[in-house]
């Protein structure tokens, strides 16, 4: 497990946490994306866990733009004035660019099928959406997107097969903004919507404040299903 280098279409490198899968054998690939938090611990610890799973992942610093190597953590007040900072001036545009770079980076690694996903957390569920509607990624998955409600005519009729895990309790992602969701593309071909009652954002986040074991382990899940039936 290492960092790679990566080319970014308009100018410049980007670093990427690069977790490779053990063993011999063509494998898929997978983009992991960020919370706001930068490639921290909690996304090392989740590239691991996915390339024990039997994926190329890569993990790109998409805050790379503004300050390269941000790892930082949900731990101190000072830390997510940090993170909102960054998440502020990040431009969308050029991170989905930077991501998509870092498809064709994953697909082209040696043991790499050439068939990728993506996994994305907080903004990078917002992103894996954005992937799944602007690129030509295999499949994608939200965990808690934020700012989804603004975006649905990205979808088209082009959208990627997508999963996303909605905590009904999230303070960021209100339920009109969720209603809004479901009701645009709870029934779009290839989608499938889960809602997780009661939970907070980042239900999922282990070691975090809303850390819910039981929910978690159910989104977890539905999430290696999803990618097994669209990846393998």
């Amino acid at each position: 497990m290492s960092y790679i280098t990566i080319s970014a279409a308009d100018r410049g490198q980007f670093n990427a946490w690069y977790a490779a899968p053990a063993g011999s054998g063509d494998r898929p690939g997978l983009v992991l994306i960020q919370e706001i938090f930068g490639v921290n611990a909690v996304m090392r610890d989740l590239a691991d866990g996915f390339a024990a799973q039997g994926y190329h992942v890569l993990c790109p610093d998409i805050f790379w733009r503004i300050e390269p190597g941000v790892d930082i953590t949900d731990q101190s007040q000072a830390e997510w004035d940090k993170a909102f900072e960054l998440f502020g001036k990040f431009d969308t545009d050029l991170g989905v660019r930077d991501l998509d770079a870092t498809l064709a980076a994953v697909r082209g690694l040696e043991g790499c099928t050439g068939k990728a996903g993506t996994v994305g957390y907080c903004l990078g569920g917002k992103l894996a959406y954005l992937m799944a509607a602007r690129t030509d990624v295999d499949c994608a998955v939200s965990y808690y997107g934020v700012g989804i409600e603004g975006l649905l005519s990205e979808a088209g009729e082009t959208l990627s097969p997508w999963l996303s895990h909605i905590a009904s309790g999230d303070s960021f992602v209100p339920p009109e903004a969720q209603q809004a969701v479901i009701a645009a593309l709870g029934d779009a071909p290839g989608v499938s919507l889960h809602v997780y009652d009661g939970q907070e954002h980042a239900f999922a986040r282990v070691g975090g404040a809303h850390y819910d074991e039981a929910s978690a382990t159910l989104a977890n899940r539905r999430t290696d299903e999803f990618l097994s039936s669209t990846l393998r």
